[in-house]
């Protein structure tokens, strides 16, 4: 049944959105296609899987559901590309840049960050190559078909994220763990890296990065809520 919602937050992963949508119920219908949508107030909250494809689908799943949406806000964890961008961090975007296309799109309240948006998860010289080639301060994978899907049904945009990792850091083999709809096989990472020592402090350094970024995230995207 459609809902009154202005606000259509698409994340990539469940647990991006997991301190937001605490205590309600995944729309059961929607779950076996790998969506998970969500109804608070005033809003639908939708992670659908990693990649520009699967956030399509969450945002086509968020408007199906959702009555006269005025603003799509991408959200979730994305890594720093310069020295300065503080891991924990939130930061929102106010041009998010489509690696793939050159296309860039306003958006936000017009901040001087610019957010890229690859098609993988990006290494250590790939985010130094974005800070050069787009003045990137961040990279996310999802953000770019959030903006183009705004743009096209002439709704407002925003892009908010929590900083996972930084401009220095990388974790070799993360991609190898995603799944057909975009999910990040999590049983898989943890056996594979409880086998390979040498991994085992990154990838520590990666989940306390994560772990603060959320619950930035969530008292971030709490204040967009209670603004309406």
């Amino acid at each position: 049944m459609p809902v009154p919602a202005r606000i259509a937050i698409i994340a990539a992963l469940p647990r991006e959105i997991a301190g937001l949508v605490r205590g309600t119920e995944a729309d059961a219908s929607l779950v076996r296609d790998g969506v998970w949508l969500y109804r608070v107030e005033g809003a639908v909250v939708v992670a659908a899987g990693m990649g520009a494809e699967r956030a399509a689908v969450a945002v086509e799943a968020a408007l199906w559901v959702a009555e006269e949406v005025e603003m799509l806000i991408s959200t979730g964890l994305a890594g720093g590309c310069v020295p300065g961008v503080e891991v924990g961090s939130v930061m929102e975007a106010g041009v998010v840049a489509d690696v793939a296309t050159g296309e860039r799109f306003v958006a936000g309240v017009g901040s001087g960050v610019t957010l890229a948006t690859a098609d993988a998860i990006a290494s250590v010289a790939e985010k130094a190559g974005l800070a050069e080639r787009f003045g990137a301060s961040m990279v996310d994978m999802e953000a770019a078909a959030v903006a183009q899907m705004a743009w096209a049904r002439g709704v407002g945009f925003r892009a908010i994220k929590g900083v996972s990792d930084g401009f220095d850091f990388e974790l070799s083999g993360l991609a190898k763990f995603e799944g057909e709809r975009g999910n990040f096989r999590t049983g898989a990472f943890a056996a594979y890296t409880a086998v390979r020592p040498w991994t085992w402090g990154k990838a520590m350094e990666l989940g306390r990065g994560s772990a603060k970024a959320l619950a930035g995230l969530e008292v971030a995207l709490r204040g967009v809520l209670a603004e309406g």
